[in-house]
């Protein structure tokens, strides 16, 4: 993920930025930059590659001021050269973002014609554009910030400094987290606290929509309809492990939260924004080519691999075969000429992943690989890497892993759909725009967590528990299974909705609750059917559903309403709802759900 840091107060800005900025290296990154005021003037420094190299060039060209923003980037809308480095700045304003502006396109549509001319690909430059027409038509830089967040649809965090206005450093939030950090006769904002942690120990964390100006003495936050609130101020002790978890309980609640920014740095590294088009990497083979597509994985990533491979069938029309790591060089199969095999793990390290690997390049496949570690030894004997920009994920349960994993190969198979001449421009446009608005679809469900908890607290009693799904949600209530044995330790299965007379329904009486994932698709009415067998035999029921599936809910159904949404992104939508559902299971069972027992984050051995 993207990293902001900034500062306002007393100290020289660039050095402390530049600190920041260091803490926020796990993150991963391709170019970096920071902007101060000096004189009532913006300056900035930017450079592509490692934080060295800012670092370098700060230390030949050095910039004043005790204003100033810093940006750790991975490219995202835009190539990694210092143009579309961050901050981004006109004359009157410099902002540093992360995360995805949705309607970048027609904002920047509705700039040019006004006059304003772009000198970056990035989606950030018409926030900045639109911050610039709101003050050349005399708003304040409050009034500016307050208009233009109603502008913009999406899930970002920002902090924005003003020409002019040496004593004022403003940052919100949608989506992604921003921290605001109090010093003394200083002010700082960051992405989370561990930036903040040589600064200072009190934080206080913006809330979903929360904006805040800041000064050297202090900040007034405002919320998402730009009214004063306060918000707590906490004192965090100075270590790595308990900074990392912010204002959250756990790790994973951590993560879960942060899959609105995660997608949204992810995707933006996979579509093009203006020409609404998934752009990869330079391939050593030809997408139309391909013969047969061949996955392999192991666990929650096996699981991401089960809903490509409906993506790839249905819009590639490209036969796909999935596999368990484990299981699959075993058999020793006969691969076909001019496959290819994309072997999926977070940790890129995966024992019994890494040997399939090895048996797929030895009957002459194409290797492709999809992790988050772009280090790691699936990278090194791959022919391409497919990245997650996930930052560490420390919860052992995998959670925005799982959902980045999906961003990627949903982007994956529709750049073999339009190689394969399965779609066209315009329905390649269709779905990238349905894509990104994956993180702001996320943040709603989030903002549900409420109502999901109450639901959690019905199955604490329970000893075993049933998923059911038609379609992409067959995979996901294997997900939703696995999340709950995970976090919890009550049993639990996954089925395919249809197969449920064939043996489940056996098991279903007062004391097993069923969960069922029924978006309003093609599946509906089919999926509930079977809710309705379920009720009749008196089985517990929570629906997972959007608006529409809601209306048609049995009366004893209990409901969880997910946004409506396009069917090719209903299965990162309707995760987080079962990734949350497990969560409060298992804190209400008072399970360990970082370090769920006997399990280990990467299985590096077979």
């Amino acid at each position: 993920m993207c990293g902001i840091i900034g500062t306002i107060g007393r100290g020289e800005a660039a050095p402390l930025v530049l600190e920041g900025l260091r803490r926020l290296e796990y993150r991963g990154y391709d170019s970096a930059g920071i902007a101060t005021l000096v004189d009532g003037r913006i300056l900035r420094r930017r450079a592509e590659g490692k934080l060295n190299h800012l670092a370098d060039l700060l230390a030949t060209d050095p910039i004043a001021g005790t204003t100033g923003i810093g940006h750790t980037r991975w490219a995202t809308h835009g190539a990694p050269v210092e143009r579309n480095a961050h901050p981004i700045a006109t004359d009157r304003v410099a902002i540093v973002h992360n995360g995805i502006i949705e309607n970048f396109a027609d904002l920047r549509t509705e700039l040019t014609a006004a006059g304003y001319a772009f000198t970056s690909d990035t989606d950030t430059e018409a926030v900045a554009m639109l911050l610039t027409r709101e003050m050349e038509n005399g708003a304040t830089p409050q009034e500016a910030v307050a208009r233009t967040l109603r502008r913009l649809h999406g899930a970002f965090a920002v902090a924005i400094i003003f020409a002019g206005y040496p004593e004022l450093l403003i940052c919100a939030r949608r989506g992604s987290p921003v921290a605001v950090g109090y010093g003394e006769g200083e002010m700082y904002v960051g992405s989370d606290a561990l930036a903040l942690a040589p600064l200072t120990q009190r934080i206080c964390y913006l809330d979903e929509g929360d904006w805040a100006v800041l000064s050297a003495t202090g900040a007034q936050v405002y919320d998402s309809e730009d009214r004063p609130v306060d918000r707590p101020i906490k004192l965090t002790a100075l270590s790595g492990a308990m900074i990392g978890k912010g204002n959250h309980r756990h790790f994973m609640h951590k993560e879960i939260c942060e899959q609105p920014a995660v997608i949204g740095d992810t995707l933006s590294a996979f579509v093009n924004p203006t020409s609404r088009s998934v752009v990869l990497q330079d391939l050593p083979f030809d997408l139309a080519k391909i013969s047969r597509v061949t996955i392999v994985a192991c666990g929650t990533s096996f699981h991401s691999a089960l809903v490509a491979k409906y993506w790839f069938e249905k819009l590639a029309r490209m036969p796909v075969e999935v596999d368990i790591a484990s299981e699959f060089r075993y058999r020793a199969a006969d691969m076909p000429e001019g496959g290819l095999a994309l072997f999926i793990s977070q940790s890129g390290e995966t024992a019994d992943t890494l040997a399939a690997l090895r048996y797929a390049k030895s009957q002459g496949q194409y290797i492709a690989v999809l992790v988050n570690q772009p280090e790691s030894s699936m990278v090194r004997e791959a022919d391409v890497m497919l990245q997650t920009l996930c930052g560490p994920e420390i919860g052992v349960a995998s959670t925005k892993a799982f959902t980045a994993q999906l961003a990627v190969l949903a982007c994956f198979a529709i750049a073999m759909a339009r190689a394969r001449g399965k779609i066209d421009a315009l329905r390649e446009a269709e779905l990238t725009t349905a894509l990104s608005e994956v993180p702001s679809r996320i943040a709603e469900v989030l903002a549900d967590e409420p109502a999901i908890e109450v639901l959690g607290k019905s199955l604490i009693e329970a000893r075993d528990v049933l998923y059911l799904g038609r379609g992409t949600a067959y995979p996901l209530a294997l997900e939703g299974a696995l999340k709950l044995k995970e976090l919890s330790y009550i049993h639990a299965e996954g089925y395919a909705a249809g197969e449920m007379k064939h043996g489940p329904i056996a098991l279903v009486d007062e004391n097993t609750p069923v969960v069922v994932l029924a978006p309003s698709d093609a599946y509906f009415d089919k999926t509930m059917s079977n809710i309705s067998e379920v009720i009749a035999r008196d089985g517990p029921v929570i629906l997972i559903t959007d608006e529409a599936g809601a209306a048609h809910a049995p009366a004893q159904a209990k409901v969880i309403v997910a946004p409506t949404c396009d069917p090719l992104i209903a299965p990162l939508v309707f995760a987080v709802p079962l990734q949350l559902l497990a969560y409060q299971v298992g804190v209400f069972r008072g399970a360990d759900v970082d370090q769920p027992r006997n399990l280990a984050k990467s299985v590096t051995v077979e």
